[in-house]
């Protein structure tokens, strides 16, 4: 044991000093920069060519990971080649093709009444016109469909139209409170609307991929690997060794 530095039986040693939260903009730009060195930039380009894709994949990966998500959409799209197809075909058809992504008959009821909707509202199986209203106008929209809450929209809009919201998923809402950018106690839409405010327009694409890869290699729920974060500094609830 360094004889400088006792041991306060808490595996945190006598007069190591914890560090503050991250606040403010200035904060969180520290942490973009830093993981931004460490995992890259990020370029937005839109992830599908139509955003009724986007949002239909966005819904089935709810509850579940990437790879069963993937391979949901990719299964509906198979089965359904048209949207026209999916509106018209037995919810148990919906079902069965996207049943690798889990909870698949909630899933299932809720693309059938999602696609009804939008072809009552803009008269076909397109949401083009989201691209048109403003980015309030957008999400206020996208809240009214059928199992799209704050988290969807935000990563649709983000993702497909770069407007900045800041989507909140749990990798994001567990570094947000261990960091200090989200308050212990504060729920998934408080997290949300904390995050849109406090991170800047033009680092939200980057960082929240970013703060995703950092949460799934190094800041895991379980076991994080601190002494090999690039935050470790920043952090007042790193594990101390």
């Amino acid at each position: 044991m360094d004889r400088g530095r006792r041991s306060t039986g808490s595996g945190k040693p006598e007069g190591a000093r914890t560090p503050r939260p991250v606040k403010g903009k200035a904060g969180i730009r520290l942490v973009d920069r830093r993981l931004r060195a460490c995992y890259g930039d990020r370029l937005w380009e839109p992830r599908f060519d139509h955003l009724l894709d986007g949002l239909i994949h966005t819904l089935l990966s709810q509850n579940t990971n990437d790879a069963n998500s993937h391979l949901a959409f990719r299964r509906l799209k198979e089965r359904f080649p048209s949207w026209e197809e999916a509106a018209a075909a037995p919810v148990e058809h919906i079902e069965e093709a996207i049943r690798p992504g889990g909870i698949s008959r909630v899933k299932a009821e809720r693309i059938k009444t999602l696609l009804e909707k939008v072809r009552r509202d803009f008269g076909t199986y397109c949401l083009a016109a989201l691209g048109e209203m403003d980015a309030q106008g957008a999400m206020s929209y996208l809240l009214g469909l059928p199992g799209v809450g704050r988290k969807t929209a935000s990563v649709l809009l983000l993702f497909q139209l770069g407007h900045p919201f800041f989507p909140v998923d749990t990798h994001i809402f567990r570094l947000g409170k261990r960091l200090g950018f989200i308050p212990p106690r504060a729920g998934s839409l408080e997290a949300h609307e904390i995050m849109d405010r406090a991170v800047p327009a033009d680092i939200k694409f980057r960082l929240h991929l970013n703060l995703i890869e950092h949460g799934r290699r190094i800041c895991r729920a379980r076991n994080p690997r601190c002494a090999e974060c690039c935050l470790r500094d920043r952090c007042p609830s790193r594990v101390h060794i």
